[in-house]
C-alpha cells in the first residue's frame, strides 16, 4: 500500500523545471499585442510570414523587370498586361511602366471583390514596384547583343520564375494573373494554361505593331513562361499562403 501510495504521490508531483501554466498564460498575454499589431511572424507549413511575402514580391518584380527589359530590347512581347503595355508602348511611344500601371487599374475590382484584401494589397505593391523598376531600368541596365532565340527563352523563364514567386505568396502582377489565380481557385483550372490562352490572344494583336518574326519569338517566350508555370504552380503540390 505504501509503495502504491508513494508511486501515486510521485506521479502527481510537478517537476521543478517544468514551466507553470500561469507563466505560460502570462507569456501569451504579453505577445498578444505584438501579434495584433504586426501579424503572426511565425511561418508554418501553410502560412507565410510578412517578411517572406516581402522578399517574394521584391524578388518577383526584379526578375520580371529583367525579363521585360530583354524583350523590350529585342522588340518582342510578353504575356498578359505586360504584353499589352509593350504593345501600347510600341504603338504610341509611351513609357512601358506607365502603360502597365494604367492598364491594370480595371483588374483591381476583381482582386478586391473576389481575391481578398491581402491579395489585393500585395498585388498593388508588386505592380507599383514593377512600374517603377521598368520606368528607371534603361538608366541603370542596358544590353548589347542578345541572340533572339536565347533572349526569348531566357525572358520567358525569368518572368515565369517571377510569377511563380508571386503566385505562391498570393500576389500577382495584375491583369491576366489575377484572373488566372481566380479561375484556379474557383474552377481548378491551371493558372499557367489559363494565362497561355490569354497570352495567345494578346500576341495576336502584336501583328499590328511588330513583324511576324518578332511575334513568333514572342510566342516561344510565352510558351516557356506558361509551360513553366503550369508544371510548377499547382495547388495540390503547394498549399502555403
Amino acid at each position: 500500500m505504501n509503495r502504491t501510495g508513494a508511486g501515486m504521490a510521485s506521479s502527481d508531483e510537478t517537476p521543478e523545471n517544468a514551466p507553470s501554466p500561469a507563466g505560460s498564460t502570462s507569456r501569451e498575454t504579453e505577445l498578444r499585442p505584438i501579434r495584433w499589431r504586426f501579424g503572426d511572424w511565425h511561418a508554418t507549413s501553410t502560412h507565410h510570414t510578412p517578411l517572406e511575402d516581402a522578399q517574394a514580391i521584391v524578388t518577383g518584380t526584379v526578375l520580371a523587370t529583367l525579363g521585360i527589359a530583354i524583350l523590350s530590347h529585342l522588340g518582342f512581347l510578353t504575356s498578359g498586361v505586360a504584353g499589352l503595355a509593350l504593345i501600347t508602348s510600341y504603338a504610341f511611344g509611351i513609357n512601358v511602366g506607365l502603360a502597365f500601371f494604367l492598364i491594370n487599374l480595371p483588374f483591381y475590382a476583381l482582386a478586391i471583390t473576389r481575391m481578398g484584401r491581402a491579395f489585393t494589397i500585395k498585388t498593388f505593391i508588386a505592380i507599383a514596384l514593377l512600374s517603377v523598376m521598368t520606368a528607371v531600368q534603361p538608366d541603370f541596365l542596358t544590353f548589347a547583343d542578345i541572340h533572339p532565340l536565347i533572349g526569348a527563352v531566357t525572358a520567358g523563364l525569368l518572368i515565369g520564375f517571377a510569377l511563380l514567386a508571386l503566385f505562391r505568396h498570393r500576389a500577382s502582377l495584375g491583369g491576366a494573373g489575377i484572373l488566372a489565380i481566380f479561375l484556379q481557385d474557383k474552377l481548378g483550372w491551371r493558372a499557367g494554361l489559363t494565362q497561355l490562352a490569354i497570352d495567345l490572344c494578346i500576341l495576336g494583336l502584336a501583328f499590328t505593331v511588330v513583324d511576324g518574326r518578332a511575334v513568333l519569338y514572342s510566342i516561344l517566350g510565352a510558351v516557356c513562361l506558361n509551360g513553366f508555370l503550369a508544371i510548377n504552380h499547382r495547388t495540390d503540390r503547394y498549399i502555403a499562403k
